[in-house]
């Protein structure tokens, strides 16, 4: 699955407390649009893992979105 990144964007994710806060700028927010619009078009049991290494800010947690029947 090919993802795009819009140039400039930032996203965090913090789980604490039994919640789940992503923070991003718009730049971030239309990039993680993008990448659902993607996977939804996709087929069952695809998947987008995210975490510091790969996409968030550094400390975020990790989140993985998966595509469903």
């Amino acid at each position: 699955m090919v993802t795009e990144w819009i140039n400039g964007f930032t996203i965090k994710v913090v789980a604490e407390n039994g919640e789940i806060v992503i923070s991003a700028n718009r730049e971030g927010l239309l990039s993680l649009a993008k990448h659902l619009m993607v996977l939804a078009d996709g087929e069952p049991g695809e998947h987008i893992h995210y975490d510091e290494h790969n996409a968030f800010e550094e400390g975020s947690a990790e989140l993985i979105i998966e595509r469903v029947r």
